[in-house]
């Protein structure tokens, strides 16, 4: 007998009913100033609006909304380089779940911030994002808490493909979808729900070269570790954990993953700013710095960007700006 999916169109539904009174419908919006710049129709599904500043939210919370009554006493614990970690907290002051977070010491500093100010437990292990969710587990293990990773988890995965529910209900014409991949989290979701509701979609992934665990994994045939330099796209960045159910999701669901350089991802993240006045993270610009780039000129119209969060550092978009002069 074949194995059950570990994430099921019907899961993805389930999300979408338990969330939605907590969650904003983000806007799925044609971009004209982008579709007269590239021509081609661009649309783009603003998650970068949603609640918290991220899709992450949307997983989160249909984690927290999904743990059997001990474990919601028990609390949980996650690892996050920013976006998830206050999905998480605002999870928790939702539903009075406690939560902790670990997170590496070279995260974002608006992140840090943030999430100093959400009323959670903080704790900074590691020098990175790879070392921060290494020890995560172990950590949750000694304080009898639920562990719960920003992508390797079926009930997060299912929560954001809530996001391409939304955005092909108002945009059913969909040719590509353009999505943001660091651990696949959202990739998977995205790919599972798209090909249930629109098999022949092209779904594309990007992300930094700067960090590019899933696009080395996928030209192994298997997961494989990569070093990772600084990037804009700081939310993207990391190894993917030994095991995870995103690889062959993504493998599955997408079409390509591809690369972008870090100057691709500042001149979007002006883009977005400068044509949209819309604040938008580097992890949430690598579509845009792909189209920009030129990567996508035989991408099936019309083009969805999913804009995933606008978590920026008030110094590192200053420093986009300054650059861009």
């Amino acid at each position: 007998m074949p194995t059950p999916p570990p994430v099921t169109f019907r899961d993805i539904l389930l999300a979408a009913r338990r969330i939605a009174p907590h969650i904003r419908r983000t806007p799925t919006e044609r971009s004209a100033v982008l579709s007269a710049e590239l021509g081609a129709e661009i649309w783009l599904k603003l998650e970068c609006q949603q609640r918290t500043g991220s899709f992450k939210l949307r997983g989160a919370l249909n984690r927290l909304l999904t743990l059997p009554d001990d474990a919601r006493a028990r609390g949980v614990l996650t690892c996050s380089a920013g976006n998830h970690g206050l999905g998480i907290a605002e999870a928790s002051r939702l539903t009075g779940i406690a939560a902790k977070i670990v997170i590496p010491q070279n995260a974002s500093t608006a992140k840090i911030e943030a999430l100093r100010q959400s009323g959670v437990e903080l704790l900074l292990v590691g020098r990175d994002y790879d070392e921060a969710e290494a020890r995560a587990p172990e950590i949750a293990r000694e304080r009898g808490l639920t562990f719960v990773s920003p992508y390797d988890d079926p009930a997060v995965i299912a929560g954001a493909g809530t996001i391409a529910l939304e955005a092909l209900l108002d945009l059913p014409e969909t040719g590509t979808i353009v999505v943001p991949v660091g651990g696949g989290g959202l990739a998977s979701g995205i790919g599972l729900a798209a090909r249930a509701l629109l098999p022949g979609v092209r779904i594309i992934g990007v992300q930094s070269v700067a960090s590019a665990a899933m696009t080395a994994s996928l030209a192994a045939g298997q997961l494989v570790p990569v070093a990772s330099d600084p990037t804009l796209a700081d939310g993207l960045a990391g190894n993917i954990a030994v095991g995870s159910i995103t690889f062959p999701i993504v493998r599955d669901t997408l079409d390509d993953v591809l690369t972008v350089p870090e100057a691709a991802i500042a001149h979007a993240m002006h883009t977005f700013l400068d044509r949209h006045h819309l604040i938008v993270e580097g992890s949430g610009a690598v579509g845009l710095a792909a189209l920009q780039e030129g990567l996508l000129t035989d991408a099936p119209r019309p083009i969805l960007l999913i804009v995933s969060g606008s978590n920026v550092a008030t110094q590192t978009l200053e420093r986009v700006l300054r650059d861009r002069h």
